[in-house]
């Protein structure tokens, strides 16, 4: 099922670790605590796939809420 708002925050146990916005060119991630940009992805899928590898290798998946 495809999510058409705009913008989706990655949420962890310790609260919001970066969010994703809808893009012409396809979806900027943000993180936060973090410099620069996270980059620019093709689908929202590898997006949340690259908010999650940011976290670390144990890291949990975060939960992505539509805003």
């Amino acid at each position: 099922m495809m999510d058409n708002t705009g913008t989706w925050v990655a949420v962890g146990p310790a609260g919001a670790v970066g969010s994703i916005r809808r893009a012409t060119d396809g979806f900027h991630v943000e993180l936060y605590g973090r410099r620069g940009r996270g980059g620019t992805y093709p689908s929202l899928e590898s997006a949340k796939g690259a908010v999650h590898a940011a976290l670390g290798p144990l890291a949990e998946r975060p939960e992505f809420r539509a805003h």
